[in-house]
């Protein structure tokens, strides 16, 4: 009996399903901030391929993650390090992005470009509202459409989404968006630039206030030369060192918005990360180089992870989008930025010439 027991006792040990222990949180943590960077290099490669770095590869990586959404699905056990890269990353890529920004040059040689820059900001983002109020598109992605179109697109769509308290498809379908309309708008001006009677630093100006992203100014303006395009990305520098000011004037809205009912749902957090762009802007720009001797290659090294990070971050909202919001929230405020572009291009031009 005792053999018999035993037996039985041994075959039940071995049929037994064996447990395995779930995987650490933090090793999913890991995993899906990994995951977002996967996409983000794949970007990257894709982006190096005539056509596709015509739109770089934060749209090219943004554009990934959305394709894997739908044949996919969204990666569910990896929610904590996609959520961690499309908000904590995205902070601290818009931190490293101030070393981009020199205030120096601006304050020295731009003063008058900004001028136009602020009105670029300002007309961007209060025709882009109107013109969705009377199209009846959606208020939050267009508000984000016209502060990407007015200061420098993705970053500033980035930085303002958690300020209004954007929903994550939003800033992703925003994003997707600004890249395709800039592209587009940065190729005809290439093409049209011979034909218009504007000198190549007058061209430089117009490239640098009126389009959407860096990238695109760059694209548009380095036909006419070096100085042009030189001019064109000081030009452009202007809107983004406007960033600031304007998010703290949203952060204001948010609070008039509220009428004072400021519970956990509706309060408008303090932005931090804005205030580590001010201090990094401050750092490369009176710091590094006259204190602090710090070699090209690091600085552009840094220049190349900020972008990467953001590129992540972005891979980290893609995810979050559906082809089904986009079909239903995306062709309206696609129609608005398009008339504010035109008008935007159109406005700009003539001041060009008249003004």
């Amino acid at each position: 009996m005792k053999t018999e027991t035993s037996g039985n006792a041994a075959f039940q040990h071995h049929t037994e399903p064996v447990q395995r222990p779930d995987p650490s949180p933090w090793l999913l943590w890991w995993s899906g901030i990994g995951f977002t960077m996967a996409i983000a290099f794949i970007g990257y490669g894709v982006a190096q391929i005539p056509g596709p770095d015509r739109v770089g590869s934060m749209a090219c990586s943004i554009i990934l993650a959305v394709i894997y959404r739908q044949i996919w699905g969204y990666p569910k056990t990896l929610k904590a390090g996609i959520d961690f890269s499309g908000k904590k990353l995205l902070r601290y890529a818009i931190v490293l992005y101030g070393l981009k920004l020199n205030i120096d040059i601006i304050l020295n040689q731009g003063l008058p470009l900004l001028a136009r820059d602020a009105f670029t900001v300002a007309f961007a983002i209060v025709l882009t509202v109107v013109i969705a109020k009377w199209m009846k598109a959606d208020v939050s992605l267009s508000l984000l459409l016209g502060i990407g179109t007015g200061v420098c697109g993705a970053s500033a769509i980035a930085a303002a989404s958690p300020i209004v308290k954007a929903k994550e498809e939003d800033t992703a379908i925003g994003v997707g968006i600004i890249a395709l309309m800039g592209t587009v708008f940065a190729l005809i001006y290439t093409v049209i630039r011979p034909l218009l009677p504007l000198s190549g630093m007058e061209y430089g100006i117009w490239s640098g206030v009126s389009l959407h992203e860096i990238a695109h100014v760059a694209l548009a303006a380095a036909p006419a030369g070096q100085d042009p395009l030189a001019v064109a990305l000081l030009a452009k520098l202007g809107r983004v060192f406007l960033l600031v000011p304007l998010s703290f004037v949203l952060i204001l809205w948010m609070k008039k918005r509220s009428n004072g009912k400021m519970d956990a749902e509706t309060k408008t957090s303090f932005p931090w990360f804005l205030v580590g762009f001010v201090i990094m802007s401050l750092i490369g720009s009176y710091i590094i180089g006259d204190y602090v001797k710090v070699p090209h290659s690091v600085l552009s090294g840094i220049g190349n992870l900020s972008h990467f990070i953001l590129t992540a971050a972005m891979v980290g909202l893609g995810l979050n989008v559906s082809f089904k919001a986009l079909r239903t929230k995306a062709l309206r405020p696609l129609i608005t930025m398009t008339i504010v572009s035109i008008f935007l291009s159109g406005v700009t031009f003539l001041s060009m010439l008249f003004i």
